[in-house]
């Protein structure tokens, strides 16, 4: 990355969310919620009544410090993405994972905003390199991953790209941390970053588990909803087996279960998502929460995530 001069930093009051599906939506309802005003473009057919009535129905689900406690910002929109950035004060992009699509809806947005202002990506895997390269000014594209729902769940994971500055990442972490996000910072660029890597690897095994018969749907969501992703709301998979090896941590944990560990990676399922077994998965999952709608089970994820991050924070203040 390259470091050339301190870019003059933004005060931001005004963030253009350029494209308005699930994530766009649930990112303006968050940047909303601090008070900020947003500018929202998206190019399809009734976006913006969606949007509007999106954030309407997240904004319930918001901690009742920030669904209650503060003044709402503006929400405008147009259909023109340039239009959106040019008196925008910070950029979230969250058009469709298409790596060309968003080469060039990223040449348009740099082109239009000014040059002191962060574009951020909400891209899933694709690389800020790649990203940014048709750019004139490239230095300050960066990733600004978040998890769904953006609005709750505090992670974001940001990298830039060959040319991004670092004055740029660090400004982008300033305004995530702002607005309630936990920046994660990748010390380098890799496909899917951090956490779609993990989820990944655990829906593979999944996958495996259940196509194998060893379980069915309910069950291996189960293993990990009341197993260790209880654990995993408090601390991640590394510090988890460092305190599984007791008080000699890490290593006490490798000497009591490097074996097992050995034996378990040599066994673990290596799927391939063809059509006939995502057919089989698909089958399988509908059957298992077929009769539920997907807005219900939505609404009652948010509203248990409410209280999981309410825990959390107690738990934070609460220490001595």
């Amino acid at each position: 990355m390259s470091g050339a001069g301190e870019p003059e930093e933004v005060e931001v009051g005004t963030v253009a969310i350029v494209g308005t599906g699930i994530i766009g939506a649930s990112w303006a309802c968050l940047i909303l919620a601090h008070g900020l005003n947003v500018i929202a473009s998206d190019i399809r057919n009734g976006a913006e009544a969606r949007l509007r009535d999106t954030v309407n129905r997240l904004w319930p689900s918001l901690p009742d410090a920030l669904a209650k406690g503060g003044k709402r910002g503006e929400l405008h929109f147009t259909i023109d993405p340039a239009e959106a950035c040019r008196n925008a004060d910070f950029v979230q992009e969250n058009a469709a994972e298409r790596l060309e699509l968003k080469v060039d809806l990223i040449r348009r947005i740099d082109a239009a905003t000014r040059p002191n202002v962060v574009i951020a990506s909400s891209s899933s895997a694709l690389s800020v390199t790649d990203m940014q390269r048709a750019c004139a000014r490239p230095e300050r594209v960066v990733l600004g991953h978040p998890f769904n729902p953006p609005h709750l769940v505090p992670l974001v994971e940001v990298v830039g790209g060959e040319k991004t500055e670092d004055a740029f990442l660090a400004s982008a972490e300033r305004f995530y941390r702002r607005i309630g996000k936990v920046p994660v910072r990748l010390r380098k660029e890799i496909y899917g970053h951090i956490a779609n890597r993990m989820q990944a690897a655990i829906f593979r095994e999944a996958i495996h588990l259940l196509d194998s018969g060893v379980a069915s749907a309910e069950d291996i969501d189960r293993a990990i909803s009341e197993g260790p992703g209880t654990r995993w709301a408090l601390m991640g998979p590394l510090l988890t087996y460092r305190l599984a090896g007791g008080d000699r941590g890490m290593q006490g944990f490798w000497d009591m279960f490097a074996p097992m560990q050995e034996k378990l990676w040599n066994d673990l399922g290596t799927p391939q998502p063809d059509a006939p077994l995502q057919a089989r998965v698909t089958d399988a999952v509908e059957r298992a929460y077929g009769d539920r709608k997907i807005r219900e089970l939505a609404k009652e994820r948010d509203i248990r995530l409410q209280a999981v991050l309410a825990a959390k924070t107690s738990d934070t203040k609460d220490r001595p």
